[in-house]
């Protein structure tokens, strides 16, 4: 006694009407892979905004079609592909999710964990240096970061309080933030202000 296919479940279907059901799907299948699997790729990473997990995930939704068992599946594979798809992407997108939530519940566990003390000092400490750095620059410019970095203004605001277009007023604060990093790297302040048009 011949034992069943194990992919085809159904009673009394005869082994030749299954496997040449199971053929037309493979054929199908490969028709839609090389028809269709640039654009569903492309689908993915959009979604998925990585284009390596949108690849990991197209297979993912042709190992799901090849699983299909409905009769007559066929003349619809491109659709429940797609969709299978998009449904996987989705699934990613939420475990993503929760593995950042997680990630940032043991961070702030961390970060509550650290004295209180030693926090205040540190964040003292780096808003110090960072109004040091912004007195070493030239009266507009630290004017300006100050009225956008510390106060929040936006650059017609930043420009109205200078007398300058708000073209200007991000080029000045543009130029302020490239100082500041410089000298928090280490330059030396005379360094970091002839390096700011080498950026």
């Amino acid at each position: 006694m011949k034992a069943p296919i194990p992919s085809n479940p159904a009673v009394g279907e005869p082994d030749s009407a299954s496997e040449a059901a199971e053929a037309a799907r493979a054929a199908e299948i490969a028709r839609l892979f090389k028809e269709h699997n640039r654009t569903l790729v492309m689908f993915l990473a959009a979604r998925l905004k990585n284009a390596q997990l949108a690849k990991e995930v197209a297979q993912e939704a042709y190992v799901k079609v090849l699983q299909l068992e409905k009769p007559g599946a066929i003349s619809f594979l491109r659709s429940y592909l797609f969709r299978t798809a998009a449904n996987l992407a989705i699934d990613r997108l939420r475990q993503e999710r929760a593995r950042k939530r997680l990630d940032q519940r043991d961070s702030f566990e961390d970060f509550i964990q650290e004295p209180l003390a030693e926090r205040a000092a540190a964040a003292h400490e780096e808003l110090d240096s960072l109004l040091r750095f912004v007195d070493e620059l030239p009266a507009r410019y630290g004017e300006a970061f100050r009225l956008y970095g510390l106060k929040e203004n936006s650059f017609d605001e930043v420009a109205a309080a200078l007398g300058v277009k708000p073209r200007m007023a991000r080029h000045y604060v543009t130029l302020s933030l490239i100082y500041i990093r410089l000298r928090r790297e280490g330059v030396a302040a005379d360094q970091a202000w002839s390096r700011l048009h080498e950026e």
